[in-house]
């Protein structure tokens, strides 16, 4: 019998058939890009620093195996299973990040990573996915319910966070996790008045960073005018992006990757804009794209409250991040290490970012045949499907 027949009750052939099977094809195909680039990138690096030609894509390998495993399986979990694994891993990164504060492996000044069993775990990559579903669930419980103390609790974790993560420090991650945060309380039908006002509390928190802290002070000066400073990375990606042209170097004959130590990592596009040129570039950020755009329009068919709000932040989060790594690389935005989705080197980057296109697509599914019903209705935009404002 075909494990995957529509008459097949097993949980995979359950899955195959409730599941957004394009988006499943969108992920595994930054899978594979993730693959690719890690033979491109690191070689190089690994040489530079000492180790064996294939040291990171080696580890790259494992981490992308593991992570495929980890996306289907959250992605074979119902709603009510995600909600309580994001509040355990919640807990848990959260735990992880004040651990890092005292025990915490520092690099390039910032105390982000702990050493267990050998194994560098970035417990913020963790957090991410984990409160945007948990935020979601208290402001989609507070509409329902009427009680202002679960706003009140999905706003004490987002300072918390933002406080925590600040303390490493992890400026960009602090930024994310705001703008998300936001998006959230918007499309839950949030006040414009209190948006304004938390936008200038972090105009004036984003203030006192610059003036506290030389190296963020030092980024975007030399953004803004590179004679002020070394600009050297974003100067050699902006080359090797351009040097690549529309069709490329080619496989292997790229530069960037022997010169710059984040090859691998937060400039890894530029790598494979410079080896794939246009075509190559232009279809990760296509495929990106894809998945934001079916993500949304899939939502605007959905009817559960929570379940449509999470998804959401999850799309955000997901896109947001790809955005700011791919605006670095561009020199559109000032330097920030954020790391590409499913395409940079980094273990907690890939799980976390398998976790959180796990939980989407676990949430997108369809469930049951109310839900097969309200597919077929005419579809909602999201801001009115969940409320309005004032």
């Amino acid at each position: 019998m075909n494990i995957l027949s529509r008459t097949n009750r097993n949980p995979i052939a359950q899955w195959w058939w409730t599941v957004d099977r394009q988006m499943v094809i969108g992920v595994l195909i930054l899978l594979g890009l993730g693959f690719f680039a890690a033979l491109a990138a690191s070689p190089a690096v690994a040489q530079h620093i000492g180790k064996s030609t294939y040291y990171f894509a080696n580890k790259q390998l494992v981490f992308l195996a593991l992570a495929a495993f980890v996306f289907l399986f959250v992605s074979m979990l119902d709603a009510i299973w995600i909600r309580r694994l994001a509040v355990l891993m919640l807990v848990g990164a959260i735990g992880g990040v004040v651990l890092t504060l005292f025990a915490g492996v520092t690099v390039k000044g910032a105390s982000r990573w702990l050493h267990v069993f050998g194994i560098s775990i970035q417990p913020s990559e963790i957090l991410k996915p984990a409160f945007v579903v948990v935020v979601a669930w208290l402001m989609a419980r507070q509409r329902a319910r009427f009680k202002a103390y679960d706003i009140f609790l999905a706003t004490g974790l987002l300072l918390g966070c933002c406080f925590l993560l600040a303390l490493q420090p992890d400026f960009g991650q602090t930024i994310l996790l705001a703008l998300v945060w936001m998006c959230l309380f918007y499309l839950a039908g949030g006040s414009m008045k209190l948006i304004a006002t938390m936008t200038g509390i972090g105009l004036t928190a984003g203030a006192y960073v610059y003036t506290a802290y030389p190296y963020f002070r030092s980024r975007i000066e030399r953004f803004l005018d590179p004679s002020t400073g070394d600009t050297y990375q974003v100067d050699k990606a902006m080359d090797a992006i351009r040097s690549g042209g529309v069709t490329g170097v080619g496989p292997g004959d790229g530069k960037v990757k022997s010169i710059l130590p984040d090859a691998h990592a937060d400039y890894v596009f530029a790598v494979a804009a410079e080896e794939g040129g246009l075509l190559l570039g232009g279809f990760i950020i296509l495929t990106f794209g894809f998945l934001v755009w079916r993500a949304l329009w899939a939502l605007r068919e959905e009817n559960e409250h929570w379940v449509q709000l999470s998804s959401a932040g999850l799309i955000c989060l997901f896109g947001l991040q790809a955005i700011i790594n791919l605006a670095v690389n561009l020199n559109l935005i000032p330097s920030k290490g954020m790391t590409l989705p499913f395409i940079s080197y980094g273990g907690s980057s890939l799980l976390a970012s398998a976790i959180t296109m796990g939980m989407l697509v676990g949430l997108m599914r369809r469930r049951g045949t109310a839900h097969l019903q309200l597919r077929a209705m005419p579809a909602t935009a999201l801001p009115i499907a969940v409320g309005g404002r004032s």
